[in-house]
């Protein structure tokens, strides 16, 4: 069921697992990096990289921000090694940007990764021209979802009323400040327990597809 998100206006949309099906394992490359500048930044054998970059992911919510935090390390020299990988395994998604662009006001991406890295996801899947606007990890100060201060930070630059929005998201940690704040909340990926989830789907062109059907006079609660 698709409750009633015609009162929405401004559409988030985080960028990895959600814009493309976690199936295309493009963090597989990612996080092979990460492991790799772990090691070298900290000069730690691999198996210690790899267990670091998993408990700062767990704890701060990003690898980069328990990396910050822990050792210092400069962001942006970070972000552009970690993201230099193939985008080949995206294919472009016309259905996905169709439903997308028929949605009603502003279309965004809100990302733990950076602006120029989402920027190339979204060329590769034919996404560019529908969401045009991307906030990245930047631009929160390198405060990572699912920081409330991230959301503050974007959220005020952005003028973006939450009462008004609803956020997408595959990780349903980053959904929990989104659901406090009034917006409407997707968790895109399997389903699972919480009372901060509005929807639920691993089906994102369809579900946006019956969010559609709310402003073309189609059935609320389809």
């Amino acid at each position: 069921m698709v409750q009633n998100l015609s009162h929405v206006r401004t559409w988030i949309f985080d960028l990895d697992n959600t814009l493309y099906p976690p199936s295309a394992r493009l963090f597989d490359q990612i996080e092979v990096k990460m492991t790799a500048y772990v090691a070298r930044a900290l000069d730690v054998p691999p198996a210690e990289a790899d267990r670091l970059r998993a408990t700062y992911w767990r704890d701060y919510g990003t690898t980069l921000a328990g990396l910050m935090d822990r050792h210092g390390i400069e962001p942006m020299a970070y972000l552009a090694d970690v993201h230099d990988i193939s985008f080949d395994v995206l294919t472009p998604a016309p259905d996905l940007a169709e439903r997308i662009a028929g949605l009603p006001g502003r279309k965004l991406v809100f990302t733990n990764g950076d602006a120029p890295y989402a920027r190339k996801v979204l060329a590769a899947r034919g996404l560019s021209e529908v969401l045009g606007e991307v906030w990245g990890v930047e631009h929160a100060d390198f405060i990572p979802k699912p920081e409330a201060r991230a959301y503050d930070k974007v959220l005020g630059d952005a003028g973006i009323d939450p009462t008004a929005a609803a956020m997408f998201e595959d990780d349903p940690r980053n959904l929990v400040v989104p659901h406090r704040l009034g917006m409407r909340t997707v968790l895109v990926g399997p389903e699972v327990p919480g009372d901060h989830l509005h929807h639920q789907t691993e089906d994102l062109t369809g579900f946006l597809a019956r969010v559609l059907q709310q402003f073309d006079g189609g059935d609320l609660h389809s």
